[in-house]
């Protein structure tokens, strides 16, 4: 993981990320949304210590490439920022 994604200084506690239940459809979409909204605050770490999905993870593709086309559609230019970074992790990651 990238070092610009951790935030080490943290002194609030670390972020709650309400997510469902890993046997429910939308897992692994509040997943995907878990490690953007992590890595957009500058605390991928935690994220991916709640989800239980690293960075780039392969299986999130779908739920990043359609949060992807969301982002470019709605002008959040951010967010397609961390979506595009985490396409080229999973790229590397399945290589």
């Amino acid at each position: 993981m990238s070092r610009a994604f951790v935030r080490e200084d943290r002194e609030d506690p670390p972020p709650d990320y309400r997510l469902p239940d890993p046997g429910s459809e939308y897992f692994d979409e509040a997943c995907a949304w878990a490690l953007i909204t992590g890595a957009d605050e500058g605390d991928s770490r935690s994220a991916e210590i709640a989800t239980g999905c690293r960075w780039g993870e392969p299986r999130l593709v779908p739920h990043i490439q359609a949060i992807l086309a969301r982002a470019e559609t709605q002008d959040q230019t951010r967010v397609a920022q961390l979506c595009g970074r985490f396409l080229r992790a999973a790229n590397t990651a399945g290589r």
